[in-house]
């Protein structure tokens, strides 16, 4: 079965930090490149960050540059989300998303609070 799960959210105050998972099955993970997404109430999708296939090449949203790091293993089919020093503003549902065969594909989210 073609899925992405995420995990790792939860609720962490302002400066702490949190890594996120998304467990990739069902495809040849290592030739897609991965996204985080992330969604805050009432605003749009926006997209965080991304890793391309070999993780030779990541790209970030000008916000969260320094702070969260993108990585992943092929061998375990697994990207990773690591923020550091969190804001309250980086509370969202954050998603994972690859696109293959052209077809969308998103995991379910897990929820990232920062609050003190």
């Amino acid at each position: 079965q073609v899925q992405l799960v995420e995990s790792g959210g939860g609720l962490v105050q302002p400066g702490g930090s949190l890594r996120l998972s998304c467990a990739a099955s069902g495809f040849a993970f290592s030739n897609y490149a991965v996204s985080w997404y992330r969604q805050a109430p009432g605003k749009e999708r926006e997209l965080v960050a991304r890793i391309w296939g070999f993780g030779d090449s990541t790209n970030y949203r000008d916000s969260v540059k320094g702070r969260f790091t993108i990585s992943r293993d092929n061998f375990k089919t697994t990207v990773y989300l690591q923020m550091n020093s969190l804001k309250p503003e980086d509370t969202a549902v954050y998603y994972c998303n690859t696109k293959v065969q052209g077809i969308d594909l998103w995991g379910q989210g897990t929820q990232v609070t920062v609050s003190s």
